[in-house]
C-alpha cells in the first residue's frame, strides 16, 4: 500500500486553548512553580504546587504568544527559576503542539516562603 505525500493529507489545526493547556501542563512540570487552586473569583484560593498554573495563548498563524500566572517557592532565585520555566514551556509547547513560541510573559502573583524562612522573618 503506497502512502500519499504529507502535503496532500490535509492540514492540522491546534486551537489556542489547546496550546494554553499544553503550556499549563509544561509549567506545572517546572521546579519551584505553583498555582492558585480552589476558591471562587480569587476568594479562598490557596497556593498549590500540585496543580497547573494559569495560561493564556494567542495564536498568530503558527506562532504562539503565551501568558502564564504562577507562584514561586521562596527563596528560589527568581531569574534562574523563570528562565528555566520559559525554556521548559517553550520546548514542550513547540514539540507537542507544533507551533513556534514567539513570546512568554510570566506574572508571578505570589511567593511561597518555606516555614523556616517565615519564622526567621518574624
Amino acid at each position: 500500500m503506497a502512502h500519499s505525500p504529507v502535503e496532500s493529507r490535509g492540514t492540522t489545526t491546534v486551537p489556542a486553548r489547546v496550546v494554553a493547556k499544553i503550556a499549563q501542563q509544561a509549567a506545572s512540570e517546572a521546579p519551584h512553580i505553583g498555582s492558585d487552586a480552589g476558591g471562587v473569583l480569587g476568594l479562598g484560593a490557596r497556593r498549590n504546587f500540585d496543580s497547573r498554573p494559569a495560561a493564556d495563548c494567542d495564536l498568530y498563524g503558527t506562532t504562539a504568544v503565551l501568558r502564564l500566572n504562577v507562584g514561586v517557592a521562596f527563596p528560589a532565585p527568581l531569574e534562574k527559576t523563570l528562565h528555566g520555566l520559559r525554556e521548559h514551556v517553550r520546548s514542550r509547547v513547540e514539540h507537542l503542539a507544533g507551533v513556534e513560541v514567539g513570546r512568554i510573559d510570566v506574572e508571578v502573583s505570589w511567593l511561597n516562603p518555606q516555614s523556616r524562612i517565615v519564622r526567621g522573618l518574624r
